[in-house]
């Protein structure tokens, strides 16, 4: 076999294995430049590479902060946008009783009739009262003889009495308050101990 030939049937082979070592998978035209010029990143390459990805991801994470601290200072500015203006309602449905009771003394200090200026005052209290009732505001007064409780009612003293049965509640010493279902100020009361001890009955 002459030299030239065996140089030809080389090649052949050679080609062959290249054939060979690309079949299955496709590979892209990055895959193909490296089985070609089988050339791979310098060190000087990668670590500029990693410079970028670092720079990339540093700058993410500063917008990431930006951002949260963006969210805490607009969230900041709503809830005390919300507490100064959440009552702003209610403030306006308190100003005709303003008005009323400004009219109400007004008139106190020309009328000579007691009974006409406690009548106005009345009127005033029970549209104050409604006002509040509409807000979720419940009064907690309970009538003499109802039974004590304590979710609701504060026991000052106990005190005898012929017609309250012990331990119910004998007399109201300031009324309590809730406001859509969570106590405010709980009713302060008087107990009654029930008869006093040692009494005689009288026929």
């Amino acid at each position: 076999m002459t030299k030239a030939k065996q140089e030809h049937e080389q090649e052949i082979e050679t080609t062959g294995q290249v054939a060979k070592s690309t079949q299955g998978d496709v590979p892209g035209d990055s895959d193909a430049l490296e089985v070609v010029e089988g050339a791979e990143p310098t060190l000087e390459q990668q670590l500029e590479a990693a410079r970028a990805e670092v720079e990339a991801n540093r700058n993410l994470h500063l917008r990431a902060v930006a951002d949260l601290e963006n969210y805490r200072r607009r969230s900041v500015r709503e809830r005390e946008e919300l507490r100064q203006f959440a009552t702003s309602s209610l403030v306006e449905d308190l100003l005709p009783i303003l008005d009323n009771l400004a009219l109400g003394i007004a008139s106190a200090r020309q009328e000579a009739d007691p009974k006409a200026v406690a009548d106005g005052v009345s009127m005033v209290l029970d549209q104050f009262k409604g006002v509040l009732n509409r807000s979720g505001l419940v009064e907690i007064n309970p009538a003499p003889g109802d039974a004590f409780d304590p979710h609701q009612h504060e026991s000052l003293a106990h005190q005898p009495s012929d017609s309250v049965a012990a331990e119910a509640i004998l007399q109201v010493v300031r009324v309590g308050y809730s406001l859509n279902g969570r106590l405010l100020r709980a009713a302060s009361v008087i107990l009654s101990s029930g008869p006093a001890a040692g009494k005689n009955d009288r026929s």
